[in-house]
């Protein structure tokens, strides 16, 4: 009996590993099939002409004959060389037609606005998007009367610039601006609040509106409808959201690591929320997390976007986070599982092996699930300790824990006076804190989650620092920048024109 059940427990485990050797497959076969969508649409652009995407179309190996003539490009590199014809006006450069609307990616504070291509084939790729993952509430027990709920998105103005020939804006601004019909009767805060540019005065008139709301779903950037919430609570003297939208079940958030964020949200709930989490970035709608008590995002294979992926790591990158001549790149049917890689997308807005300056991490290759774990700019190493955004994440909210403090915001740098290396902390509380304690919590976190970090602290990097602000201060600055609301977010490693200026608000206003 027991050789029966040794054999039908190992049939079992080989029929559920070809079944998810046939699910890699199909997701394989979807990116497949996107990559052709793709090459065929462009090929009578200038960019298809120059990389001779009509006969990259027809080779056997189209993908391979792909990564041999088109180049890796960053933003810099294929603003300089291609898109800036589109912002001429000039038609089918990279993708066919002409481009009438530009993306103003939120980038870092302090960092100029990049202008990212959005045609009308990426829009409808974002909205085909929207619509599956509001068929994914399907697995959450919602009653049937909450699809009839709200939806307050807080974005950008949809007062789009007018440029002699196009329209730029916030991402969020340009897909609020072109909602269908069918959901203009669910999108809060309307129309018009959605014009406002000034972020006080939008604030201001949601607050007053909000009465008037039953709002189901929340969607936003969480350190901006966090808010937004407790402006609205404050002004009707609540004790908590659920008293003036009950049927508040969902908070959609994206860009940020949100786990910081949720105690000072849930202060200002009434009952839990569903927390779905999405990877809209202004070069496409990437991944979404579908289902309930899901930890990852499942990417999106066939809607617009084929991917390729770097491993994140000393062989493919330089210290400063620029790519080495001789990387390696691989396709989806060649990632591993618990390995940053970064992220080159080419999509139906017109960008071609585009690195979109983001690292991801799969935890299920399987069903295709990704974590965001950093930037690639955004990590720091300046003697090998190679630390991550992800690193940096757990270490804060680890110690945040430990302390029963709150931490929505931080930012680290690191300094090199000749052999001397030290990183400087700043963290955002409003919570009484020992800075000390603190910094010593934070410090040993880092060294169990990173081995480098542990063998530099030990030898060249021989100071950390660590000073705690009021949460304001760091809203405060991206006021000064011009970067508050909308898809903004504070970065996460400040660099050396950035932490001049970030010394000198500091200076100024504890003056």
């Amino acid at each position: 009996m027991a050789l029966i059940g040794i054999a039908i427990k190992r049939a079992l485990s080989l029929q559920k590993t070809l079944m998810r050797v046939r699910r890699r497959q199909q997701a394989t076969k979807k990116q497949e099939k996107t990559f052709l969508k793709l090459i065929a649409k462009a090929q009578h652009t200038a960019f298809g002409r120059k990389f001779g995407f009509e006969e990259i179309l027809w080779a056997d190996k189209p993908v391979q004959l792909f990564r041999e003539r088109v180049p890796v490009f960053d933003y810099d590199s294929i603003h300089e060389q291609w898109w800036y014809r589109t912002l001429d006006g000039e038609e089918d450069v990279t993708w066919p037609g002409k481009v009438m609307h530009f993306a103003l990616s939120s980038g870092t504070s302090g960092a100029p606005s990049k202008k990212i291509p959005v045609t009308q084939s990426m829009i409808r790729s974002i909205r085909k998007t929207s619509v599956r993952q509001i068929l994914s509430l399907a697995y959450y027990d919602l009653p049937p009367e909450f699809f009839e709920k709200g939806i307050f998105m807080l974005g950008g103005s949809t007062d789009l610039q007018y440029k002699s020939g196009y329209y730029e804006g916030d991402l969020s601004g340009i897909n609020a601006a072109q909602i269908p019909f069918w959901f203009q009767a669910h999108y809060k805060p309307g129309k018009r609040i959605a014009k406002e540019r000034d972020w006080e005065a939008k604030l201001d008139e949601i607050v007053k509106a909000a009465k008037d709301w039953d709002i189901g779903i929340i969607v936003g950037v969480p350190a901006w409808i966090q808010i937004a919430l407790e402006r609205i609570i404050s002004h009707y003297g609540l004790k908590n959201i659920h008293e003036l939208w009950p049927n508040l079940k969902i908070f959609v958030h994206g860009g940020v690591f949100l786990d910081p964020y949720k105690p000072g949200i849930e202060k200002l709930l009434g009952q839990p929320l569903y927390y779905i989490e999405t990877y809209l970035a202004s070069e496409g709608f990437i991944a979404f997390q579908g289902q309930k008590d899901m930890k990852a995002m499942e990417m999106v294979l066939n809607n617009g976007i084929f991917f390729e992926f770097i491993p994140f790591n000393e062989q493919n990158f330089n210290g400063d986070g620029s790519l080495k001549e001789n990387h390696e790149i691989v396709g989806l049917e060649g990632v591993q599982e618990n390995t940053d890689y970064a992220l080159l997308l080419s999509t139906c807005a017109g960008a071609w092996r585009y690195m979109i300056g983001d690292t991801i991490r799969f935890t299920d290759l399987e069903n295709s699930e990704i974590i965001i774990t950093g930037r690639i700019k955004h990590f720091l190493s300046i003697c090998g300790e190679h630390l991550s955004v992800d690193n940096m994440n757990q270490a804060v909210l680890k110690a945040a824990d430990d302390l029963q403090i709150g931490v929505s915001e931080f930012c680290v740098a690191g300094e090199i006076d000749g052999r001397n290396f030290k990183h400087k902390w700043f963290i955002g509380t409003d919570d009484p804190v020992n800075a000390d304690q603190l910094r010593e919590l934070l410090d040993a976190n880092l060294k169990a989650l990173n081995d480098d970090y542990a063998v530099e602290r030990r030898s060249a990097l021989k100071e950390m620092t660590l000073e705690v602000l009021p949460v304001s201060v760091f809203y405060e600055w991206m006021r000064s920048l011009g970067k508050e609301g909308g898809q903004h977010k504070f970065p996460r490693v400040l660099k050396k024109d950035q932490l001049e200026q970030w010394e000198d608000f500091i200076r100024v206003n504890k003056a």
